[in-house]
């Protein structure tokens, strides 16, 4: 396995993250241990998970995939071998479950983390996220800003800091980050660090894939020169870029078979990149899961891709995609395909 330096820190992580936001859901906790199994015997030392998983989020099934990692961290005694990152949700329809008046307060980011280290079964979280903004914004699923002068969110970046300064200083919570943020918000929080001397977020996790290279825009200008790590999610965009929903093809137990509301990367124009992505990929003796994974791998902002799998084949095939150095030749292709049908998955 491969390993990056966590930005401005001594954490070496590996360059695949386990995703867990199917153990409870689409994945039992048997099959959840058996992918930790799996995963960190490959050298995968890095975990992700949030307060709200599994996904689809609702009330019944709320911090379950963080309930089967506490209970693996249980039965195995194996918490000091994982780097383990988890999220406070933020505002939204579908995390009204989570608490009332959803928001970033004092209050909330204690209730959250104790709730969250309760259910993980640890005293300490090692990267600790805000999952996206508490303000109006257009976070995933919204390609343009649309400003709302009634948005109630006041600023409160400073104030955010503090809270989460408070759960380092008393040993929860080691590193904090975003995900879903946007340039200002990131920069706003950047400046708020420095000015005040508080903690600094060292990461963002945010969608990115050959569909969704909306990050390269602003954002990874400023990973680069503020030194903040991409944890990408979503690198096979729902699964869309194995292939498997081409032509109209519904696998039985898919991600968008089961939950079809899940259409991010299902518009005609995703479809048709897909499949000259497909193409491509054959020309090359590659899986297009495998180029489409090492693709995201290789790119010079990103720390860690973040990878999720149903199944242990599934599994294997996106951790080994580490090993795979895609030519000068194929990345040129890439580009050229994204030029002619550029992000179209929002």
């Amino acid at each position: 396995m491969d390993y990056k330096i966590l930005p401005n820190t001594d954490i070496k992580v590996s360059k695949i993250c386990l995703g867990t936001m199917t153990f409870g859901n689409q994945n039992t906790q048997n099959e959840g241990f058996e992918q930790m199994d799996y995963a960190l015997d490959q050298g995968v030392n890095f975990f992700d998970t949030a307060e709200l998983y599994p996904v689809p989020a609702n009330a019944e099934t709320q911090g379950e995939t963080e309930r089967i990692i506490g209970n693996w961290f249980q039965k195995t005694g194996k918490r000091d071998q994982v780097i383990l990152a988890s999220k406070i949700a933020g505002p939204g329809d579908y995390t009204k479950h989570i608490r009332e008046n959803l928001s970033f307060s004092k209050a909330h980011i204690d209730q959250a983390i104790d709730l969250s280290l309760q259910r993980l079964k640890t005293d300490y979280i090692d990267l600790y996220q805000l999952h996206w903004p508490e303000r109006n914004s257009n976070r995933f699923g919204q390609r343009g800003f649309v400003y709302d002068p009634n948005d109630p969110w006041e600023e409160n970046f400073e104030e955010v800091l503090e809270a989460l300064a408070q759960n380092i200083k008393a040993g929860k919570i080691r590193h904090v980050g975003l995900s879903n943020e946007n340039p200002w918000g990131l920069m706003r929080f950047l400046n708020a660090s420095k000015a005040s001397n508080l903690p600094r977020m060292i990461t963002i996790q945010n969608a990115y894939s050959m569909l969704c290279r909306e990050f390269e825009t602003g954002i990874s200008e400023i990973c680069h020169r503020e030194s903040v790590g991409l944890l990408a999610y979503s690198p096979l965009g729902f699964g869309v870029l194995t292939g498997k929903y081409l032509g109209g093809k519904l696998p039985e137990k898919a991600r968008l078979t089961l939950f079809p509301r899940f259409s991010r990367y299902s518009s005609e124009n995703s479809s048709k990149a897909t499949q000259l992505y497909k193409e491509l990929a054959q020309d090359h003796g590659l899986s297009l899961t495998t180029m489409a994974l090492a693709f995201v791998n290789n790119r010079s902002f990103v720390t860690s891709n973040i990878i999720g799998a149903t199944t242990i084949d599934q599994l294997k095939e996106n951790i080994d995609s580490y090993q795979c150095s895609l030519p000068e030749e194929v990345l040129r292709k890439i580009d050229e395909i994204h030029n002619q049908i550029p992000s179209p998955a929002v």
